[in-house]
């Protein structure tokens, strides 16, 4: 059957057309209820119907079998009670899927995934192309009310539908609504209806599902009597209106983790004044939370302020006492200097909210038998949270999930619902569980739609598979990687050619070979983006079958890779640069030491030694190349726990040994990386992806020269201690040249001083940028070729790299600038979570080593002064902490400055950057939500 809508249209150009709109009506749509004969077959697949005798909770209110059907509102919001296992036998209208997919992506997702979930027996059900179940939207009716007059439709038909199968239990539909009309109109219709929360109460065996539901009365409805605290949002059709017009700005809101009373708004736009917006004191904040979307308007300049230097806690001991609050506000307004003055303005209205689930631990109210707690989250940037739940002493002490639901005008804190409890604080597995979801870190396992798309094994390479390869069996390859690397990315090789020129071949794993563009194996690792690192584990980004086997180019198996191989002259200078897909055969598998000892051997002269010393040969001049050309040489410590076999419990911590092959294998990998970003660029100049990193600017390196300038006259060494920044080969030079007798380290701390500088380098798209320029490498193109296992930006360069040379076909999103650049923020932003959940990791394993240490003393280096504290790093440990200098009953330290420097008076004691002092290092257990390394100063004694 087919509807038609015929309408007029005005085009651009002024004309008038005639638009005819056809929708199609099916008769053969199963309803999905596995006893179902009346309709035809369903598909088969995981996930696609309704069980024939609905098992499930118990309930009070509908005692008989029965299925849930949810309107759009009760879906988008109580997603989290539809997930649990208790729920199942639920029919998802199409109605309400699209309008989920337009209003929330997160949401859509979430339920998506439980309609393929077997085990949960969600139906996706077709009404709009039913021809029973479709209705037109009529005269004067808006969409929300044809909406929801569809659902209702859905939900008789579905019971008129199942009174005729024939079975001795009737199975009924149950229509879940939270809108007060839609019920009404429902009961009168003669429908079964219920609110979420009536249903869930009535769940006999559940009564801890209730703590699951969310709170779903409006953010502008207070939810009891009581003061009003903030300022009502303005609408969103207005805040648009007043952003074009100017009289509002539009940011992204960032709390403060020192001050819970302060947060910056990053004003978004072209625009290079007031990028910055200081927000200040509860109302201002206006119940923004953390990376909200938010529509700012800019007080008068004699209101601007400067950013606070005070530590605010928030301490919710009376959740609604405001009272303390304007008197914490009035410690931040302290007089300062008028060049101090930033733009500062008030939070007028959210543009969009970015809530998420956070983790954190339950402050269990002190009111006996009271179902009102307040929840800690772990990020300091996100405020407390009001919930309800009646398992208060079994949550206490135990890491849980919190969703926000609302934050009505008279509440001191948002409401939201009690969504998982994740295990002790404390323990490894729950700590480890919760940095992954404080950093965003996907680690679900891989769902059965990503591992069907995996080669069925046994695997072998086919006559295909060589049609556009290269063999290069023959040739003498081998890898050189950490200890315990099973994900190999990269081998190398190196031998001399007849000509007496030297053939060098770096081989890259062919992931693309096994990720096709588009299916849900590379949609699954677009959104990782990339393989992290955690101290005794890690996330794959692809499955363990390619992670770990088929891609990984383990020895003595054939393996399929993307080679880049030069002929090069004795001087390390490229002659020829050729690329192609290959097939090769591993002959060793080392580590960095096993390769050095070869190298260093004067007995072993064996073709992948004697491969190796051609390529460590190279590697020094490429370096001194580099070097000569601007590259930096900047030193980060990085910290490797030596693990008990049994507890897994750290027993060692010590920064890791660089050796000659770890720089042999880099200088390859740079070498390989800017061979193919220019190939790729010169094929594809708008739709290359690249890599940059900018310089910074020149303030950044402020605090490096000054630093150097007052040691030199300390040491006596003016002329070797002047930083020059004007380039980074004239940084890197001072750098190098940076060195004092009397004090070895010095060197070192100057180097970790100017990674602090630096800026981020991130992934783009050439065609939507004109830098191109890699700062840190001194180089005027870059890319990310060679670690396709675990960063999804290689596997792009493959793609481009494979078209570029005829050895595989294009699709319309490898040449969609905008998609890339899109795809772009997508993998700067996965990389930087990665990195922040590898540090947490290091910080927590760190935690545990010196859990069982007690007090230990170790030498430090002063890296930064503040104003109460000095940060200090542990050489031996390659770690860093703070010192802090605020006891009572002693004077307060002094902040001076010579030479423009800080330095820090404690009692009699000065201490200056890199002053060379004594710690104790010990844990603070006392909140265990935060526990931290604390820190002592020994020598000088203050």
């Amino acid at each position: 059957m087919l509807t038609s809508r015929t309408f007029l249209k005005r085009t651009r150009a002024g004309a008038v057309v005639k638009v005819v709109r056809e929708h199609y009506l099916r008769e053969d749509i199963p309803c999905g209820a596995a006893a179902c004969r009346l309709c035809p077959p369903r598909p088969a697949g995981p996930g696609l119907g309704l069980e024939a005798q609905p098992s499930g909770a118990a309930s009070s209110l509908c005692p008989g079998p029965h299925y849930l059907l949810p309107d759009t509102n009760l879906l988008l919001h109580q997603i989290d009670i539809l997930e649990d296992p208790v729920i199942k036998n639920v029919i998802v209208l199409q109605t309400v899927l699209q309008e989920v997919r337009n209003r929330s992506a997160p949401v859509y997702k979430r339920i998506r995934d439980v309609i393929q979930n077997p085990e949960k027996h969600f139906y996706s059900f077709s009404n709009e192309h039913h021809r029973e179940t479709y209705r037109e939207q009529e005269q004067g009716e808006t969409s929300n009310d044809r909406n929801d007059r569809a659902i209702r439709v859905a939900v008789k038909w579905y019971n008129e539908h199942l009174k005729k199968i024939e079975d001795e239990k009737k199975i009924q539909v149950i229509f879940l609504t939270n809108d007060k009309t839609n019920k009404e109109k429902a009961l009168e219709e003669g429908i079964t209806a219920y609110t979420c929360e009536e249903y869930i109460k009535s769940l006999i065996a559940n009564p801890d599902l209730v703590d699951r539901l969310a709170c779903v009365s409006d953010e502008g409805k207070e939810i009891e009597s009581g003061k009003i605290i903030f300022p009502e949002h303005i609408p969103l059709s207005k805040l648009q209106q007043g952003i074009k017009s100017g009289i509002y700005l539009q940011g992204t809101y960032r709390a403060s983790r020192e001050n819970y009373l302060e947060a910056t708004v990053w004003v978004h736009g072209d625009a290079e004044e007031n990028k910055e917006i200081i927000i200040q004191g509860l109302k201002h904040l206006n119940r923004a939370v953390h990376e909200d979307i938010v529509a700012v308007e800019l007080l008068a300049k004699d209101e601007w302020v400067a950013l606070s230097s005070v530590v605010l806690q928030d301490d919710g001991q009376n959740e609604d006492d405001i009272e303390n609050e304007e008197e914490k506000e009035n410690v931040l307004k302290t007089s300062v200097d008028k060049d101090m003055l930033r733009p500062t303005g008030k939070i007028v209205g959210i543009i969009k909210r970015n809530w998420r689930s956070f983790c954190g631990m339950l402050s269990k109210s002190q009111i006996k038998e009271a179902r009102r707690h307040l929840f800690t989250p772990a990020d300091r940037r996100i405020p407390r949270i009001r919930i309800e739940t009646r398992q208060a002493d079994t949550l206490e002490g135990q890491r849980i999930i919190v969703a926000i639901d609302g934050w009505p005008r008279n509440s001191r804190y948002p409401n939201g619902h009690f969504v998982k409890n994740l295990g002790s604080a404390g323990d490894k597995e729950t700590e480890t569980e919760v940095l992954l979801l404080e950093h965003d870190v996907p680690h679900q396992p891989f769902s059965q739609a990503v591992l069907s798309f995996l080669p069925k094994m046994p695997w072998r390479i086919t006559e295909q598979d060589m049609k556009y390869r290269e063999d290069l069996r023959h040739l003498c390859v081998c890898s050189v990687d950490p200890p315990g690397c099973t994900d190999i990315d990269d081998a190398l090789h190196c031998r001399e050619v007849e000509n007496g020129n030297i053939e060098v071949g770096v081989h890259i794993a062919d992931v693309s070979h096994f990720i096709r563009p588009g299916n849900a194996l590379d949609e699954e690792s677009v959104k990782r983006g990339t393989t992290v690192y955690l101290c005794e584990k890690r996330i794959d980004m692809v499955p363990e079958l390619l992670s770990s086997n088929l891609c990984s180019l383990r020895s003595n198996v054939d393996r399929l890779a993307f080679s880049c191989i030069w002929e090069m002259n004795h001087e390390a200078e490229i002659l020829k640069t050729r690329f192609t897909k290959s097939i090769i055969n591993s002959k060793a598998s080392l580590t960095y030491a096993e390769a050095q000892m070869r190298i260093d051997s004067a007995t072993m002269n064996d073709d992948i030694t004697t491969s190796l010393r051609g390529l460590n040969k190279l590697a020094k001049i490429l370096k001194k190349k580099r070097i000569d050309n601007g590259a930096l040489t900047l030193s980060s410590p990085e910290v490797r726990f030596h693990m008990d076999s049994e507890t897994h419990d750290p027993i060692d911590l010590q920064t890791k040994e660089l050796k000659e092959t770890n720089s042999m294998v880099e200088e390859f990998m740079l070498l390989a990386n800017v061979s193919v970003a220019q190939k790729i660029y010169d094929e594809f100049p708008e739709f290359a992806l690249l890599r940059k990193h900018p310089a910074p600017p020149p303030s950044n390196y402020d605090i490096l020269v000054k630093a150097a300038k007052s040691k030199a006259s300390f040491y006596h060494a003016n002329e070797n201690l002047e930083i020059k920044t004007d380039s980074a080969k004239a940084l890197a030079e001072s750098l190098d040249k940076a060195e004092s007798p009397t004090f070895p380290y010095l060197n070192t701390l100057l180097r970790i001083l100017t990674t602090r500088c630096m800026m981020q380098a991130v992934y783009f798209c050439s065609g939507m940028d004109n830098d191109f320029h890699h700062y840190g490498l001194a180089s005027p193109i870059y890319t990310h070729f060679t670690s396709p296992i675990r960063r999804y930006a290689d596997i792009i360069v493959h793609r481009l790299l494979a078209v570029a040379i005829g050895a595989d076909s294009t699709y319309p999103e490898l040449t969609d600038k905008h998609k890339l650049a899109d795809m772009c923020k997508n993998l700067n932003y996965r990389h930087k979570m990665a990195q922040y959940a590898q540090r947490a990791s290091v910080a927590f394993h760190t935690q545990l080593f010196f859990k069982s240490k007690g007090v230990v003393n170790e030498d430090a280096y002063i890296l930064f002064v503040r104003k109460n504290a000095i940060v200090v790093l542990i050489p031996k440990y390659g770690l860093e902490g703070t010192v802090f200098f605020e006891e009572k009953g002693k004077p307060t330290p002094r902040l001076d400055y010579n030479n423009e420097v800080p330095s820090l008076t404690v009692e009699d004691k000065t201490l200056c950057i890199f002053d060379k002092v004594k710690v104790n290092i010990m844990l603070d257990a006392s909140n265990i939500q935060h526990q931290k390394i604390r820190m002592v100063l020994v020598e000088p004694k203050v």
